[in-house]
């Protein structure tokens, strides 16, 4: 179940929807994307307060990074692939590779200063063990 502020994120933000079906080309591009993973948003509320400032952080990062909501369905698949285990969470990767994540609600200026760190990172790093791996 999804909440009118989740769906105002795709619906009037005009910000793809992560299904099976699109997944493969969303990781091709060439665009660095913040996936949003929401879980069910009445168990957890805190989902509804990072729909609204997703978009903020998109205007503070203007052409940094594409926001895309992960569809429900799609969400174990990939919460697995990025170790996903808060809800909210926000992944960042750039051309399929993971960069980083943010996952709960945060103050403003740990945001402003965390994406920045993420968005110019040059290691890749694995999500399930927190290494960071050098790409070759």
């Amino acid at each position: 179940m999804s909440s009118p502020l989740i769906e105002q994120l795709v619906e009037q933000y005009h910000y793809p929807r992560a299904t099976a079906d699109n997944l493969t080309d969303l990781l091709d591009t060439e665009k660095t994307l913040a996936l949003f993973f929401t879980e069910d948003p009445k168990r957890y509320p805190e989902s509804n307060d990072v729909a609204v400032i997703l978009p903020e952080l998109a205007k503070a990062f203007p052409e940094q990074f594409s926001p895309v909501v992960v569809d429900r369905e799609l969400e174990p698949e990939l919460k697995a692939r990025y170790a996903v285990n808060i809800w909210p969470t926000i992944v960042f990767i750039r051309q399929g590779r993971f960069l980083g994540k943010l996952s709960k609600v945060m103050d403003w200026s740990d945001y402003m200063e965390r994406i920045p760190e993420i968005l110019n990172s040059d290691t890749q790093h694995n999500p399930g063990i927190g290494i960071p791996v050098v790409a070759q």
